[in-house]
Formats: C-alpha cells, sequence, structure tokens
C-alpha cells in the first residue's frame, strides 16, 4: 500500500482526491490537512459520507507517508513541499508552485518569489505527453485544468509541426467549481446562475505561460502563441476547451483525425470521436477522460474542442494517473 497525505482536502480538489483515493486498491489515506478548520472532522465541515480528522499543516507526518498531495494555493504548496521532501516523501503538487520551469517565469506570473526555487524544474505531470519523466520522480507538477485540455487538444498538431500560423485562440468554459471553494462575488449563485462571464481574456490568465511552455517543448515546428478566453460556466463542473488553430491547406478532415487516433490509440484517458460528434462536458463529467472533437471550419482552419472534467482529469484523477506512474502501477488503477 502507498501511504498518502492530503494537504487541503476541504477545498474542491482535495476533497475530490480524497473521495476516489478511498476506493483505490493500493493507496491508504494516512492524513489530511486543513488550515482554516484544523481540529474539526471533514464530515463537519463538507457534508457528505466521508470523515477524516483535519489537522493542521504544521502537525502533518510528513514523515510517516509515502505521497502528499498538495492542494493548496500556490506559495503554500511550495513551502509544504519542501517540508515534505526534507523528510523523503514524494510530492504531487495540485498547485501551480511547480509547473514553470524556472523561478523567474514563476515571478513574472505569480507576482512573488517562488517558495522553493532549489525543487526546480519539477516533471509536468501530463502523463500523455510527459510519462517517461514521471516514473520515480520525488516530485511531480499536476497541470492546471485549461492547460491539460488545451495542451491534449493541440499536442497531434504539435508533435507533427503542423501548426502554420503561430496564433491559436482558445476559448474555454468551466464550472464554477474551478474557481476553488472560497466565496468569491462572482461565484455566489445569483451572479453566476443564469450568466455566462468572460475573464482574465486576451493574454493575461496565468495557465499562458504554462501551455505555452510545454507546447513548446513538444512542438516539432512553430510554437503557438496562445490568445486565451476563459469563462465562468454556470454548473457545478466540467470544462470545454475549444481551439481554433491554421493547419495545412490540403490536409483534410480525415487525414487530421487519423493523426489524432494515432497519437492517442493507446491512451485510456483519451477518447477521439467519430466525425460528425462534438465533444461536451456530459462526455467527461465525474470521469478522468478527456473527449476530443475535430471539425475542419474550412480548408486550413481546424476547430478542436477538447471536454474533461475539471476536478477529475484537470485535478485530482490526473494527480492519482500521476500517482500510478510515478509508483509503476497500471495508469488505469482506481481511475475506472
Amino acid at each position: 500500500m502507498i501511504r498518502v497525505g492530503i494537504c487541503g482536502v476541504t477545498g474542491y480538489a482535495g476533497y475530490e482526491l480524497l473521495r476516489w483515493l478511498r476506493r483505490h486498491p493500493h493507496a491508504a489515506v494516512s492524513f489530511t490537512t486543513s488550515e482554516s478548520q484544523a481540529g474539526r472532522g471533514l464530515a463537519d465541515v463538507f457534508p457528505g459520507p466521508l470523515d477524516a480528522p483535519l489537522l493542521a499543516i504544521d502537525a502533518a507526518p510528513f514523515a510517516e507517508v509515502d505521497l502528499v498531495f498538495l492542494a493548496l494555493p500556490h506559495g503554500s504548496a511550495g513551502a509544504a513541499a519542501k517540508r515534505a521532501r526534507a523528510v523523503g516523501s514524494r510530492v504531487i503538487d495540485l498547485s501551480a508552485d511547480f509547473r514553470l520551469a524556472t523561478p523567474e517565469a514563476y515571478k513574472t506570473w505569480y507576482h512573488h518569489d517562488h517558495p522553493a526555487p532549489e525543487l526546480l524544474p519539477a516533471p509536468y505531470g501530463l502523463p500523455e505527453l510527459n510519462r517517461a519523466a514521471l516514473l520515480d520522480a520525488p516530485l511531480i507538477a499536476n497541470p492546471g485544468c485549461y492547460p491539460t485540455s488545451v495542451l491534449l487538444g493541440l499536442a497531434p498538431l504539435l508533435k507533427a509541426g503542423a501548426l502554420t500560423n503561430p496564433t491559436v485562440i482558445v476559448d474555454a468554459k468551466s464550472g464554477i467549481s474551478g474557481a476553488g471553494r472560497a466565496p468569491k462575488q462572482n461565484t455566489h449563485f445569483v451572479e453566476a446562475s443564469e450568466n455566462l462571464s468572460p475573464y482574465s481574456i486576451g493574454r493575461v490568465h496565468r495557465h499562458i505561460a504554462e501551455i505555452e511552455q510545454q507546447a513548446a517543448r513538444i512542438s516539432a515546428g512553430l510554437a503557438p502563441e496562445i490568445i486565451f478566453t476563459p469563462h465562468l460556466l454556470p454548473i457545478n463542473r466540467g470544462l470545454l476547451s475549444t481551439i481554433y488553430a491554421h493547419i495545412p491547406t490540403d490536409w483534410d478532415e480525415a487525414s487530421v483525425r487519423a493523426l489524432y487516433q494515432e497519437q492517442y490509440a493507446d491512451e485510456p484517458f483519451i477518447r477521439t470521436l467519430p466525425a460528425g460528434q462534438l465533444a461536451t462536458i456530459a462526455h467527461t463529467a465525474h470521469t478522468n477522460m478527456c473527449a476530443i472533437s475535430l471539425t475542419l471550419a474550412r480548408p486550413g482552419l481546424l476547430i478542436i474542442v477538447a471536454s474533461e472534467d475539471n476536478l477529475v482529469k484537470g485535478a485530482a484523477g490526473q494527480a492519482i494517473q500521476n500517482m500510478n506512474v510515478m509508483f509503476g502501477l497500471a495508469e488505469t488503477t482506481g481511475l475506472r
């Protein structure tokens, strides 16, 4: 059994981790933490069938587990990762603290010094694109939810060097759980219900740095410049990214589809949809899947739609997938 701890279990991603790990055949949750609710029981804070004592992070017995999942805000996660690594525990970080390769890039986008620069760079935990680097890794940076959908949606084109224009437009929508559990005005029911709100549009969202860094790493041709428009979708969970990419004008839809099917043929968590079918949130809700549809709008312009559950493939499920790779287990263990 892999002994694990979860820091930040009272957030949506942390709770989702606990829910999936409780039925994982090779993992046992040894402790859970919550800074705001330490000393209470999880069921008192998060109504539902799961319960666990909540520790303050300073009281967490990192030395007694094999792996620590960090579902903490950026900054706090990096400090916790240092503590865990100092006593030999492996780390999978669900925050942004280890997604960018350098402390300089981190400071540019997050506007403060990196909390653990000595642990950079960390392998990027998107198994479909970086599996070899994750085996036996001491620390894995779990990707963001939006970058997961965009990178999986673009990867076959990037690896084939197929972009003919570096500008890639991404129109993305995420359920309200993607904004976290802490209350904010724009996530209150009256503000979000019967509404659709764009935010951080253009070239300002922090996930752009993550997407472009990884896209440049795998691209055999032009590295994309992402124009990104995320939206707050008035549903609990789910994420849909619609991606507009320029490709050679002599490529037809069948040849594009064959490229994607070849790239993802052996990937258990990616489904390339058949011609005429468009990816929807319903394709992937409550699963660790990413569904991808392909539409040739006109010669040279491809519309890719990538769907995932932002709390599963976009967070907790992918973290467990990374754990499975890290410890040499079958990748689908506990996720089907």
